[in-house]
């Protein structure tokens, strides 16, 4: 009944429903009973929840999403132990459980299993008769390399490869990337005969969850922090810095720096290795820099918000110029949320949220961004620069 007012409610005023189906939270009892991501079983539950809401709610949702960032959830569960349920072994971690070099490789591909079967699903069953599509979202930041060195722009090919083409390759093309196998050997999964025909082509569109770019640096042939990052980068190191710069302006997001090139840069890099498979920005937003005993005012004049957004909007519309395949863009977030282990001091929110009366105030942003949608001008800015 609740899901249903939802949908019900957003079609009264005019709003497309898009519906992830698993967002990082899951039943405690699957956790309990068999390890949940871990354990093969966990792809038939998923597919039972899925079924049950194209069966309750397909008739109006025209938009799927199985699982967000699958890739993020790997590496911040198993890998690094900073999300439940918390598993990680040194030197990426100190959690009571875990392996850090496999037990991400498993869980990503059971994910990537239960999507494939719930598409397999909604596409035989349920699309020839509601008409709707169905996708998969990954975490892509941007990687460029540190320096001009061969092995670092190779590193920053490799990122992109463990983190793009983990998440979507096996959707798109049936099987992981070849890099992957080749450094990972035996320890990264195997798709069936049988899998490998039902996870091709099993997504209809893409979804990312951009918001900056990085530096990354070789670890293949030189030491590095903790042994780099293996399972989800490529055995690359990543710095947001370099001969003493930033990459772009800080926020109050570990490694989020405000970096507009990337957009275009992901965007691109997206449409070639994908045949320029239609692309949703499914997340894109500005987290204001936690600042202590900050005014409400200040709050709410969120003029960097508003310079966040048209540069990386501005960046994007190059990307579609240049013939992407870009069907929406969903700013992160709607109003100021509690952001998981980062609780409500983080602000994303186009509306400051009063946790007392619980009263939601437009920002300057939301204000901005209301215009914007009916192309009209707020505020009068100067053209915001996006190669920088």
């Amino acid at each position: 009944m609740f899901y249903n007012e939802i949908i019900d409610e957003l079609l009264r005023k005019g709003i497309e429903p898009f519906v992830t189906i698993h967002h990082e939270d899951f039943p405690q009892e699957l956790q309990q009973r068999y390890g949940s991501w871990l354990d093969p079983q966990m792809q038939e539950d998923f597919v039972l929840f899925a079924e049950t809401c194209f069966k309750s709610f397909g008739d109006r949702v025209k938009y799927w999403v199985t699982i967000n960032e699958p890739n993020l959830i790997a590496e911040l569960s198993y890998e690094r132990g900073l999300y439940p349920p918390a598993h990680c072994s040194q030197p990426f971690g100190n959690c009571l459980a875990g392996n850090s070099d496999v037990e991400p490789l498993r869980v990503m591909h059971n994910m990537l299993l239960a999507h494939g079967k719930a598409a397999k699903l909604y596409h035989e069953s349920f699309q020839p008769r509601q008409g709707g599509s169905i996708g998969l979202i990954a975490s892509c930041f941007m990687y460029e390399p540190l320096t001009d060195s061969d092995l670092d722009r190779k590193a920053a090919e490799r990122a992109l490869t463990f983190n793009v083409g983990w998440s979507f390759d096996p959707p798109i093309f049936g099987d992981y990337p070849q890099e992957m196998r080749e450094y990972h050997g035996s320890e990264l999964p195997r798709f069936t005969p049988e899998e490998k025909r039902f996870m091709k082509n099993s997504i209809d569109f893409i979804g990312i969850n951009h918001y900056s770019a990085i530096y990354t640096k070789d670890c293949t042939n030189s030491s590095c922090l903790n042994g780099g990052d293996r399972a989800i980068n490529g055995f690359v190191d990543i710095t947001g810095e370099r001969n003493g710069q930033l990459i772009g302006e800080p926020t109050s997001m570990p490694f989020f720096f405000v970096v507009p090139r990337g957009m275009e840069k992901i965007v691109n890099y997206l449409k070639t290795r994908y045949n320029n498979r239609p692309i949703f920005i499914t997340e894109n937003g500005y987290s204001s820099p936690n600042v202590q005993d900050v005014e409400v005012e200040e709050i709410l004049n969120d003029v960097k918000r508003i310079e966040f957004h048209k540069s990386y909007l501005a960046s994007l519309a190059k990307a579609i110029r240049n013939g992407a395949d870009v069907r929406g863009y969903f700013v992160w977030s709607l109003m100021d949320i509690y952001e998981w282990m980062h609780g409500y001091n983080v602000r994303f929110g186009l509306y400051y949220v009063d946790r007392k009366t619980f009263d939601r105030i437009p920002k300057m942003s939301a204000r901005w961004y209301q215009d914007f949608l009916k192309n009209n001008s707020l505020v009068d800015h100067p053209p915001i620069r996006t190669d920088i």
